[in-house]
């Protein structure tokens, strides 16, 4: 059943993504397809919960070179808000800020 989830989870993931590309209103857009708005927002609802947040973290060679004190990072996440990290965290508490957003 597993399987047969992911390939749902991959068809409404293409029916969302269709529809933000669209342009259309997703009353318009489920009218067209033939789909029903309630199931529309259910997985659109689902997906987005389910998303595994994304962020690299990116260091340049004038970053190497300044004060442990001057270098901080900023994570941004996929949904576009920014986690501000000061320079002078413990790891600890790095780890387990990055555990809760994986959640």
């Amino acid at each position: 059943m597993q399987g047969n989830q992911g390939s749902r989870g991959d068809y409404w993931r293409a029916q969302i993504e269709a529809q933000e590309r669209s342009g259309k209103s997703v009353a318009q857009f489920c009218k067209d397809r033939g789909l029903t708005e309630q199931a529309f927002y259910f997985w659109r609802k689902r997906l987005r919960n389910q998303q595994p947040i994304r962020f690299a973290l990116l260091e340049t060679e004038a970053v190497r070179h300044q004060s442990a004190t001057e270098v901080g990072l900023e994570l941004v996440l996929a949904t576009g808000e920014r986690l501000r990290i000061g320079a002078g965290v413990e790891t600890a508490t790095l780890r387990r800020v990055l555990e809760a957003l994986r959640g």
